[in-house]
């Protein structure tokens, strides 16, 4: 039995560098965080969310200006002698009770808050898409080099093989067992590799088309608190969604108000110029609307919208606290596995027996491949647990991009 020395254990140590790696790479998120700065600059999306919010708050301010003036003009004639005319002359403005000015200001400020808050959730929404692009990223990378030192174990094991082989020390099922896990790595390889492109190609998009100043290679400081059941109202109050609905409910309290003023007649003042004698009459013109029809229902309407805006704040509220702590519980989880992982690959124990093993001719290359394989695939689980663990705090920090 032939005793490898360094191949297979070469191996297994850059596995390990590999799934130590995140414990100091976590400390470090500045990629990320100047990645995405650049998509907030850069998004088509992002883009014309504010130019929409602008004509949304243009278009509300517009329902409060004063109505058109009128002018009219009328010219009469004496039906027995024509050369007899009389002219008359009317400029009028109206516009409604003064009060109504006022409520309708501060109905436009709470919509005005809840467009803001809108195009919040837009900007995070877009923001988060491009962070877990960044760690999906990360993740990748780190799956490259896995694979590639993978191949490499894989590739210098095939050459052995075919040299013992040749020397009759080995059998063909021996070597056709490694020539297909070689197979196998490489194809994985090629799957990851697509994988990495398509996720930059991705975050490029995301960033407008543009090409990005750097890409991210480590996952950023994020991290969960112990004690969440004090950050969690924090989280809740800077949360744009629950925002969002705060101000439309109390634009919808403040719509009852003007719908009640609706009731306050219109106001109607101006000039005429009456020409009919031979000495023209100047004056004013003074009136107002009574509000019979137009307003009928509107305060009920009011209402009713109001106690459904309500109603949809507080469920909200209470479905964004539970999906927060649901949050908070799967990353927890996460980290929990994560800790287990990493404390059974510091250990080094399967390592040190499996090397032993073999040293004394205990288990064939085989046997010992196969569990090295099994070590790799363990750190495989390791690299998307992390991945996982990390997207699950950022969705808990969201409101906070």
């Amino acid at each position: 039995m032939h005793k490898i020395t360094n191949i297979p254990l070469i191996a297994l140590t850059l596995a390990l560098a590999l799934a130590a790696a995140p414990l100091t790479a976590q400390t470090d998120g500045g990629a990320i965080d100047a990645i995405l700065r650049q998509v907030e600059s850069n998004n088509r999306q992002l883009q014309a969310a504010r130019q929409l919010n602008a004509a949304q708050k243009t278009a509300y301010r517009t329902e409060n200006n004063l109505p058109d003036p009128t002018v009219s003009y009328a010219h009469l004639w004496d039906s027995d002698d024509k050369n007899i005319t009389a002219g008359e002359l009317v400029v009028t403005q109206s516009f409604d009770f003064p009060t109504l000015y006022a409520t309708r200001n501060k109905l436009n400020r709470h919509r005005n808050a809840a467009l803001d808050a809108q195009a919040e959730i837009t900007r995070q929404d877009i923001l988060l898409q491009a962070k877990e692009a960044c760690m999906d990223i990360v993740m990748l990378q780190q799956m490259q080099q896995l694979l590639e030192e993978r191949l490499h174990n894989a590739e210098e094991l095939a050459a052995l093989y075919r040299q013992r082989l040749e020397t009759g020390d080995a059998n063909r099922i021996e070597t056709n067992k490694i020539n297909l896990e070689m197979l196998n790595v490489r194809t994985e390889l090629r799957t990851n590799r697509a994988a990495l492109e398509g996720k930059k190609r991705e975050l490029r998009a995301l960033n407008g088309g543009m090409p990005l100043d750097t890409m991210p290679d480590t996952y950023p400081l994020d991290p969960l608190p112990a004690d969440f059941a004090s950050l969690c109202p924090a989280l809740l109050s800077a949360d744009p969604s629950l925002q969002a609905l705060k101000s439309t409910a109390q634009a919808a309290r403040r719509q009852i108000a003007a719908s009640k003023q609706g009731w306050l007649p219109s106001l109607e003042i101006g000039y005429r110029r009456n020409t009919e004698t031979r000495h023209p009459l100047n004056g004013i013109v003074v009136g107002f609307s009574i509000p019979l029809f137009q307003n009928r229902g509107k305060v009920k309407a009011a209402k009713s919208e109001a106690l459904n805006a309500g109603f949809l704040q507080q469920e909200a509220e209470t479905q964004t606290a539970s999906d927060l702590w649901q949050r908070y519980t799967e990353a927890r989880e996460l980290q929990h596995s994560i800790a287990e992982y990493r404390e059974a690959f510091t250990s080094q124990q399967d390592m040190t027996l499996l090397r032993k093993a073999l040293d004394e001719g205990q288990m064939s290359m085989i046997e010992y491949f196969l569990e090295v394989s099994v070590l790799h695939q363990t750190l495989s689980n390791l690299l998307q647990l992390e991945n996982q663990y990390h997207k699950a705090v950022a969705r808990i920090y969201k409101s906070r991009l």
